[in-house]
C-alpha cells in the first residue's frame, strides 16, 4: 500500500529509485502486456488499459512493497483458452463483449476469496513450494517468450506445447529469424552482464531507447525484418459496463473461477517469496481484496484479469524499489504515454522487449534455493523439484497441488518418526540426558528411557512399539516413556500401547508413560486403556516413575566400554556442551576452535597472564567455553603448538604459553573440584530429606 508516512520518511535517493522503477514498469508493460492482450482475444492497446487503473488501484490497497500488477501471462492465455471453448473468434466483437464480463466475475470470486479468509491458506504453503512455484512460473514464461526472440509468436499452454512450439518456429523459414534471434540473445547478455557489474543502472530502459533508436535512425532493424511492435493511436480507454447476458453465464462463471484460482495461487506464492526475502509480513487476505479492486477496474477498462508479474516484479526488484510509490509511478508513466506518447512505440525491437522479459525472469528463478535444498536436504529438493515441473508440465494450479501436497507428506512423515532418543543420567547431575548427544550419559543398569518428541496416532504408533521392543534386553526391568512432547492420543494408538503395557507385565517389565499431557490420561481412559492409570502406569514424571520401579538415588550405571569411562566430575553445566551442540560433527568444530585460538594467540604473542588467554578465547568460533570443554580445547591447543616447527612459531613464546595453559587447567581443576563439593552436598540433603518422607 502506498504508504504517505513511510514516503515521508524515506531517504529522498529511495523515493526517486522508486518512482524511476515505476518508469521502467510502464515502458516494460508495453511490449509484455500488448502481447498478453492479444492472447486473451483483444486488440493489443487493450494491454496498455490494463497497465493504468489496476496497477494504481493495487498500488493503493496492497500490503506488497515491491510487486508488479498487470496484464500477464496466465489469465490471457486462460481467457483465450475459455473463448476458444465457447466458440468465440478472438479480436472479434463477441470478443471483446465477453472479455470483461470473465474479468468482472473474476473479480467478484476473488473479493469472495478474500472476505472468507482465503489468504490463510498460503501459510500452509513451505518455502520449497513457493521456490519451486516461482521457478516454474518463470521457465513457462521463458519458453512462452523464446518464440519471439526469433521471429515468431508468443507461445500458450504447458511445456511441451511451448516446446513444440518454439521448434516449429525454428523449422518454419518464412518465420525464423537469425538477426532477431542473434539481437534479442545480445541484449540478454548485457542485461546479466549489467547486472552484475553495474546492478543499480536501468538497463532495460536504456536497451529498450538504444533499440528505438536503432530502429529510427538506421536501416539495421528493418532491413534485417526485425519485427517492432503495432503503431498505437492516442488516447485513454473509455468506461465501459461490462455487464451484458451471455448465452451460458455458467461458463463464463467457471472460467472466471479458475482464473481467480491461478491469481490467488500464482501471485500470493510469489509476492510471499519477496516479503520473505525482504522482511517484511504480507497481509494475505489484503492482498486477495487488492486483487480483487484491480480486477473490478480492469473489467470497467474493457480488458482482461490482471495478476502480479513476476517478470516485472524481476525487474523492480534488480533495481531496489522499496514502496507501492512505484505502482503510482507505473500508472503516471502509463498515462502520459497513452496521451503524448504512442508515436514511439512502433519503433520497439520486438527481440529486445522479449530479451528484457526473458532476463528479468531468470533473475526471479529461485535456483540458488534449489541448489541448497539439494545440499541441505533431499525431500525438500524433492518437493521443490516437483513443484517446479508440476507448474511446467500440468500448470499453475495443478503445480501448487503437487508442491502443497508434496509439503503435507513430508509434514506427515515427520509426524510419523518425530524425534526420538534413549535417556540415560550424568553422574552427579540432576535429570536425564541423550545417550547420543552427550558422550558423558550413561543407561541406568536394567532400565530403559525413552524420549518420544510426538503424538501418539496410528501412523507412528509401530515405530514407537518396534523403538522399545528392539532396545528390551534380558535384563530390562523396566521401560519409562519421557513422553513431555505426547499431548495427545487417537484410539489406534491407545490400542496398541495398551497391549504393549500388558506384554510387558506378563514378561515382569515394568512400564511407565510420564511427562506427558494430563489430556492424554482422559483419552486412555476413553479408549478402554484406563487399567495403566488404575495400576499407576502413568506418572508425572521419569523420578516418580523410577521412585515406583524401586529405584532411589544415586541411580547404578552401566559400565559400557563402547560409552567410556564414566567422568563422575562432569558437575552443575560442567559436562562437555560440544558433543551436545555439534553431535558427529563435534570433533571438526573442536579443530576449528584449536586453530581460531591459535590463530588469536599468534595476533597477540605478548600473553603475560591466563586472563588474556580467556579473552583470547572468547573471540573463538565457539566463544566462551564451559570447563571441562576449555580443559580439553587448552591441552590441544598445547599439543598443537608444541609440534609446530620453531620458524612457524614466530614471536609466540611456547614454553610461557604452555606454563600460562597449566596455571589454568590448574584453576579450571579447582573449580570443577568445588562444583562437584557443592554439587554433592545438594545431593546428600537431597537424599536426606527424601529418606525423612519416606520414613515417616
Amino acid at each position: 500500500m502506498i504508504n504517505v508516512k513511510e514516503i515521508y520518511k524515506a531517504k529522498a535517493s529511495d523515493n526517486i529509485r522508486d518512482l524511476l522503477a515505476g518508469i521502467i514498469v510502464a515502458f516494460v508493460s508495453i511490449p509484455i502486456s500488448m502481447g498478453y492482450a492479444e492472447i486473451a482475444g483483444l486488440p493489443a492497446v487493450y494491454g496498455l488499459y490494463g497497465s493504468l487503473l489496476p496497477i494504481l488501484l493495487y498500488g493503493l490497497t496492497t500490503s506488497s512493497r515491491d510487486f508488479v500488477f498487470g496484464v500477464d501471462a496466465a489469465p490471457a492465455a486462460l481467457v483465450g483458452g475459455a473463448l476458444l471453448s465457447m466458440g468465440i473468434q478472438l479480436q472479434s466483437q463477441d470478443a471483446m463483449n465477453y472479455v470483461p464480463l470473465i474479468t468482472l466475475f473474476t473479480a467478484m470470486w476473488l473479493l469472495l476469496f478474500g472476505l472468507i479468509g482465503a489468504g490463510k491458506v498460503v501459510q500452509f504453503i513451505s518455502d520449497p513450494v513457493m521456490g519451486g512455484f516461482v521457478t516454474g512460473i518463470c521457465l513457462e514464461i521463458i519458453m512462452m517468450q523464446v518464440p519471439k526472440l526469433m521471429g515468431g509468436s508468443a507461445g500458450s499452454g504447458e511445456a511441451w506445447g511451448l516446446i513444440g512450439h518454439i521448434l516449429d518456429t525454428v523449422k518454419d523459414e518464412m518465420i525464423f529469424n537469425p538477426a532477431s534471434l542473434i539481437l534479442g540473445l545480445a541484449t540478454i547478455a548485457i542485461l546479466l552482464l549489467a547486472k552484475k557489474i553495474i546492478p543499480k543502472a536501468p538497463m532495460s530502459v536504456v536497451v529498450m531507447f538504444l533499440g528505438a533508436i536503432l530502429t529510427k535512425y538506421t536501416g539495421l532493424i528493418s532491413e534485417n525484418g526485425i519485427k517492432t511492435l503495432a503503431r498505437v493511436d492516442k488516447g485513454l480507454m473509455k468506461v465501459i459496463n461490462p455487464l451484458f447476458l451471455p448465452k451460458d453465464m455458467s461458463e463464463v462463471a467457471f472460467a472466471a473461477l479458475t482464473i481467480a484460482i491461478v491469481i490467488t495461487a500464482e501471485t500470493l506464492l510469489a509476492s510471499k517469496s519477496n516479503a520473505s526475502a525482504d522482511g517484511y509480513k504480507l497481509k494475505p487476505n489484503q492482498e486477495i481484496l487488492a486483487y480483487a479492486a484491480s480486477n473490478m477496474a480492469a473489467a470497467l477498462c474493457g480488458t482482461c484479469p490482471v495478476n502480479g508479474s513476476v517478470s516485472r516484479s524481476g525487474i523492480v526488484r534488480q533495481f531496489g524499489a522499496k514502496s507501492q510509490l512505484m505502482s503510482l509511478s507505473a500508472a503516471l508513466s502509463m498515462l502520459l504515454i497513452l496521451l503524448f506518447g504512442t508515436g514511439f512505440i512502433q519503433y520497439l525491437p520486438v527481440p529486445v522487449l522479449t530479451a528484457i522479459v526473458v532476463s528479468a525472469l531468470l533473475g526471479a528463478c529461485e535456483f540458488d534455493l534449489g541448489l541448497s535444498l539439494f545440499k541441505k536436504s533431499k525431500a525438500d529438493f524433492y518437493i521443490f523439484l516437483s513443484a517446479m515441473l508440476g507448474v511446467l508440465l500440468f500448470g499453475t494450479i495443478y503445480g501448487v497441488l503437487i508442491g502443497t501436497g508434496l509439503s503435507f507428506i513430508a509434514v506427515i512423515r515427520r509426524a510419523v518418526a518425530p524425534p526420538r532418543n534413549f535417556l540415560g543420567i550424568i553422574p552427579g547431575r540432576e535429570g536425564f540426558y541423550s545417550l547420543e548427544r552427550n558422550k558423558n550419559s550413561r543407561p541406568i543398569n536394567d532400565t530403559i528411557i525413552y524420549r518420544f518428541s510426538g503424538d501418539l496416532f496410528f501412523g507412528n504408533i509401530d515405530v514407537f512399539v518396534n523403538d522399545i521392543e528392539d532396545a528390551i534386553r534380558y535384563d530390562t526391568k523396566r521401560v519409562i516413556v519421557y513422553g513431555s512432547g505426547i499431548s495427545n492420543i487417537d484410539v489406534t494408538a491407545a490400542e496398541r500401547l495398551y497391549k504393549l503395557y500388558k506384554k510387558l507385565k506378563q514378561e515382569e517389565i515394568a512400564f511407565y508413560l510420564t511427562e506427558h499431557d494430563g489430556k492424554v490420561n482422559d483419552l486412555l481412559k476413553i479408549y478402554g486403556a484406563g487399567e495403566m492409570i488404575k495400576k499407576g502406569a502413568v506418572r508425572l514424571t521419569v523420578d516418580t516413575a523410577l521412585r515406583a520401579s524401586g529405584l532411589r538415588p544415586p541411580y547404578e550405571i552401566e559400565d559400557d566400554s563402547e560409552l567410556g569411562e564414566p567422568q563422575t566430575n562432569l558437575l552443575d553445566g560442567l559436562n562437555a556442551e560440544i558433543e551436545w551442540a555439534f553431535g558427529q560433527d563435534a570433533e571438526e568444530e573442536k579443530e576449528r576452535i584449536v586453530k581460531s585460538i591459535v590463530e588469536g594467540i599468534s595476533k597477540a604473542p605478548h600473553i603475560e597472564d591466563t586472563k588474556n588467554l580467556i579473552s583470547i578465547e572468547k573471540q573463538s568460533s565457539w566463544g566462551r567455553l564451559a570447563y571441562m570443554d576449555e580443559d580439553e580445547i587448552l591441552r590441544r591447543v598445547s599439543d598443537y603448538i608444541s609440534q609446530l616447527p620453531e620458524e612457524e612459531l614466530g614471536q609466540i613464546n611456547a614454553s610461557h604459553l604452555e606454563e600460562l595453559i597449566e596455571k589454568r587447567r590448574s584453576i579450571i581443576e579447582e573449580h570443577i573440584d568445588e562444583a562437584g563439593h557443592r554439587s554433592r552436598k545438594r545431593f546428600e540433603k537431597r537424599r536426606e530429606r527424601l529418606e525423612r518422607i519416606l520414613n515417616s
